[in-house]
């Protein structure tokens, strides 16, 4: 196709995740109600400017480096679309970074998506379609398509998919594609969560290299029943939430670089909370319900959080004029 006409504007915003949830590693993922919010503008003066306010904003690159601007530019290409000469981006941060709340994986989705959402909204205008490409409206996109590529760009799919679909989710890779597919599961009503975020930051390569490359066998058959239970609990049966958040694959692993978090992890299960790493740490979530969730406390050091689990993930919307910066 040819390249984006100069103007095309679009304003994509993107949940918080969780992953693992305990025995979910790297399958299961939940949205959480904070949400990153990004401008993607098309400009005729040539070159990338970005600029970004919130978390990560002194330290993330303003070039081609970017995450963000990466993942765009990977989710045009698997269109067959260029990149364009002129882009402005604007990124207002919220989901913290280096949490264990899954800000890569916001970032990435937010980039696949602006792509794919640009490219369809330049062909919806191409084509006269004014009543579902104009301003404020929401552009629709391929999620499955988007979720594909975000998870394949962030290495694992459950932070992704949670934050492409919302809600809480199931991935796995499909036999005979390769490709991401995943369960959107339907949560009980009164299934909440509860996390507490410190001070610290841990980097998820750094949670990663301590992970054990082989797991006896009588403790890979124990997560898998766990991991099961967790559907369970989380969708009919939220009184199993405690044994279904029991995991034998990575947290023990990774106890020396989050001991903070394990203490506190411990302490809450003690009290009869399901409670788990969130991610790759050093966050803890909390899942539990609407009823006992004012009893889920943690004392100094942590900043307390209940978000709320978004039903919907990712969403792009067209710009109206008055909030799209000067074109140029």
């Amino acid at each position: 196709m040819t390249g984006l006409p100069v103007g095309a504007a679009v304003r994509v915003r993107a949940p918080a995740s969780s992953a693992n949830l305990g025995p979910g590693f790297d399958s299961i993922g939940l949205a959480l109600g904070v949400w990153d919010e990004l401008d993607f503008l098309v400009t005729a003066e040539p070159g990338l400017r970005i600029e970004v306010e919130g978390s990560g904003a002194s330290g993330v690159p303003r070039d081609a480096s970017h995450l963000v601007y990466r993942s765009f530019a990977r989710g045009l290409a698997e269109q067959g679309a260029p990149a364009p000469d002129g882009l402005l981006l604007r990124t207002r941060n919220r989901v913290p970074h280096g949490r264990g709340m899954g800000s890569s994986a916001t970032a990435i989705v937010a980039g696949v998506a602006a792509a794919y959402g640009l490219v369809a909204w330049s062909r919806g205008a191409a084509r006269g379609e004014t009543g579902v490409s104009g301003p404020g409206t929401d552009v629709v996109i391929d999620l499955a398509a988007v979720n594909d590529l975000a998870s394949e760009l962030e290495g694992h799919p459950d932070n992704a998919s949670a934050t492409v679909h919302g809600g809480m989710t199931l991935s796995w890779s499909d036999d005979s594609t390769g490709r991401t597919v995943t369960a959107a599961l339907p949560l009980h009503p009164e299934l909440t969560a509860v996390v507490f975020v410190p001070e610290a930051t841990l980097a998820t390569h750094t949670a990663r290299a301590l992970l054990p490359e082989h797991v006896p066998l009588r403790e890979a058959a124990a997560n898998s029943a766990r991991a099961a239970l967790l559907v369970e609990a989380a969708t009919r049966r939220p009184e199993l939430l405690v044994p279904a958040t029991r995991d034998w694959l990575h947290q023990e692993a990774r106890r020396p670089s989050y001991a903070a978090s394990m203490a506190l992890v411990d302490r809450l299960r003690a009290q009869g909370h399901a409670a788990a790493i969130s991610g790759a740490g050093p966050s803890v979530l909390v899942l539990t319900t609407l009823e006992r969730a004012g009893s889920v406390l943690a004392g100094e050091g942590w900043d307390r959080l209940v978000p709320g689990i978004p039903s919907t993930g990712v969403r792009v919307r067209v710009l109206d004029p008055g909030e799209s910066p000067d074109a140029g």
